[in-house]
């Protein structure tokens, strides 16, 4: 352990990269010296800050770190979280933790907020019924494989697809053979289950929108629907880490990429960058919003038809 012989009251900046297990741990005192470094295990930390005097204590916004930060904020602690890609420098464990340290006293650094238990409650159910969705995708692409090898091609769209499959399964006359034909109804029961499993957190997210006063407020938004409105719920809060409401869209990146040389700025296409369920979310939103607002004869319906017909990428343009 590096500066045993220092005091635990000097420490000002704690930074720890975490790990499954095992984690380093490097603190540095007022003037910006390392003072501490050592290792520890994860279920010790707790213990460990309990012994220290109030600092800051600075970690990736990774797995479990709101967790852990609301343990050591009870403790005391000014917790600082960051995204990964201002805090990583080489892939070394103590190089990451004196890296996080250090970021953590920049001026310019933005900060990730801790979240609130029900806002990783709800996380996890987003990101549980985003893994149902693609093993539902995955079952019906296999399926139409499986029979696209026995000449049946059938119509795109999920509802068409349902339906063909199920009349295909009660089909005595059906050109399959009947051990396909079982497998088909397997997959075809497989398919069912997936869909109930997405229909009840579906209906949770309804729930859940209408007893939230903000989820309210946002699913009042165009485009916006329960699904949207609780993952932006979770993902955000309040919004009140963003200083404007422009920051939003930039943080999901949905903004244009700006190169800029000799004073002249050229834009490119949207950044991509940020939390990409929920840019896929506002981006579906919008899409059906544009189908329906765009018929309607107003400023915002004639705004709108102006884009779609304006270039060949209308319809990108206005989303």
């Amino acid at each position: 352990m590096e500066g045993s012989g220092i005091a635990k009251s000097s420490v000002a900046v704690l930074g720890i990269d975490l790990g499954k297990n095992s984690c380093s741990l490097v603190g540095f005192d007022p003037a910006g010296t390392v003072v501490l470094r050592r290792r520890a295990r994860r279920d010790t930390i707790v213990g460990l800050t309990a012994k220290l005097p109030a600092c800051v204590v600075a970690m990736e916004a990774c797995c479990g770190a709101h967790h852990l930060g609301r343990l050591l904020a009870a403790q005391g602690h000014t917790i600082r979280l960051m995204s990964p890609e201002y805090a990583k420098a080489k892939k070394n464990d103590d190089r990451d933790a004196e890296a996080i340290a250090e970021a953590a006293t920049r001026p310019t650094m933005r900060f990730v907020p801790l979240k609130a238990p029900d806002q990783l409650d709800m996380q996890s159910l987003h990101r549980v019924r985003s893994r149902l969705v693609s093993m539902r995708t995955m079952l019906m692409n296999q399926l139409r494989a499986i029979l696209l090898e026995r000449g049946l091609v059938f119509p795109q769209g999920r509802r068409k697809f349902e339906t063909a499959v199920g009349i295909l399964v009660t089909d005595p006359q059906a050109q399959i053979g009947a051990r396909i034909q079982a497998l088909v109804a397997e997959i075809r029961e497989e398919w069912a289950s997936l869909d109930g499993r997405i229909e009840a957190l579906d209906r949770e997210f309804v729930a859940h929108a209408r007893a939230d006063e903000a989820a309210r407020r946002l699913v009042s938004i165009s485009g916006v629907g329960p699904m949207t409105a609780t993952a932006l719920r979770a993902a955000v809060d309040d919004g009140s880490a963003f200083a404007s409401a422009r920051d939003l869209p930039a943080w999901l990146g949905l903004v244009p990429r700006q190169h800029t040389t000799g004073g002249k700025p050229k834009l490119l296409g949207i950044s991509k960058r940020g939390n990409a369920y929920l840019r896929g979310l506002f981006i579906h939103g919008a899409r059906a919003a544009l189908a329906s607002l765009s018929k309607v004869e107003d400023a915002t319906g004639r705004w709108l038809r102006s884009l779609l017909e304006c270039t060949p990428v209308g319809p990108k343009i206005a989303v």
